[in-house]
């Protein structure tokens, strides 16, 4: 005995979709808990926090790391040394990198062009790594006393940036 299958006059691929016949997807919406509503929300009595103990009562905030009383484990760590927020970032160039640039004067835009610092806006350092073998004009925020004195012993000149 064969069964019949019934098939609707419009096919599925041929339907339009609009928005008259758009539909929510099934458990897209969630109910809200209702607690602390009797015993007929399912959420009574104890309303979903246990039966005794700290965090069932009320004005119970506890910190993250909290460990019922015993000593956590963040001072349990050894700590050492002190970070300062202040903390200055420089970008370090030494003089056998100016060497290398053919030009007399050294701004911190020819710098990042050559690609010897990556920000012109941060912080630069000059460091007397090196040899300077032709008169300099630099353009720095800051520079080594070791750097500034081969640079005006080859004839050069050093301008300090405030930033």
């Amino acid at each position: 005995m064969k069964k019949k299958i019934r098939r609707s006059k419009r096919s599925a691929s041929s339907e339009i979709i609009g928005l008259h016949n758009l539909k929510v997807p099934r458990g897209a919406h969630k109910r809200k808990k209702i607690v602390g509503k009797g015993s007929g929300s399912g959420h009574g009595k104890t309303s979903t926090r246990g039966s005794n103990g700290q965090n069932s009562r009320s004005g119970r905030n506890l910190y993250l790391g909290f460990e019922g009383g015993q000593v956590p484990l963040i001072r349990k760590i050894p700590k050492r040394g002190f970070r300062s927020r202040f903390k200055k970032e420089y970008q370090i160039v030494n003089l056998e990198d100016l060497n290398r640039i053919k030009k007399p004067t050294i701004t911190l835009e020819l710098l990042e062009e050559k690609g010897l610092i990556k920000d012109k806006d941060k912080l630069v350092k000059i460091l007397g790594n090196g040899e300077v073998k032709n008169p300099l004009f630099v353009q720095t925020h800051t520079i080594s006393k070791n750097a500034a004195s081969k640079i005006k012993n080859a004839g050069g000149n050093v301008e300090i940036i405030n930033a």
